[in-house]
């Protein structure tokens, strides 16, 4: 069974950073694109980044570039997304999520193919 465990989410001060980490279970993440997503108050979901199993990181936020990153260690299954520079208009939900097919990340954000979230974390940007 597929399962996507959130944490590190939180508080941060603009300016602030935070690292936010994925743990997967049920797939071996190394073979299969992983995104983050948010959603942020009053807002559609939107993917942010993505990071597939042959390609490297797909941005589909330009406000975040520069300032996000995401990583993997597919030997601990587990994916990371690690916020400097913080914005208000960065808080939101955040939600990592991988897909049922193998498809580079440009296809799976094309498509919408995000087929298992987590449960999110809350992130809150405020002075």
């Amino acid at each position: 069974q597929v399962r996507l465990v959130e944490s590190g989410g939180g508080a941060a001060q603009p300016g602030g950073s935070l690292k936010l980490t994925c743990v997967a279970s049920g797939f071996a993440t190394k073979y299969y694109p992983i995104g983050w997503l948010r959603r942020a108050p009053g807002k559609e979901r939107e993917d942010v980044l993505c990071m597939g199993p042959s390609d490297g990181p797909s941005y589909y936020l330009d406000s975040v570039k520069g300032r996000f990153t995401i990583s993997r260690n597919d030997a601990e299954n587990t994916i990371y997304l690690e916020m400097n520079n913080l914005k208000p208009d960065d808080a939101g939900i955040y939600y990592c999520a991988t897909s049922s097919t193998r498809y580079d990340c440009d296809v799976v954000h094309s498509r919408a193919r995000w087929d298992y979230w987590g449960q999110g974390t809350r992130v809150n940007v405020s002075s």
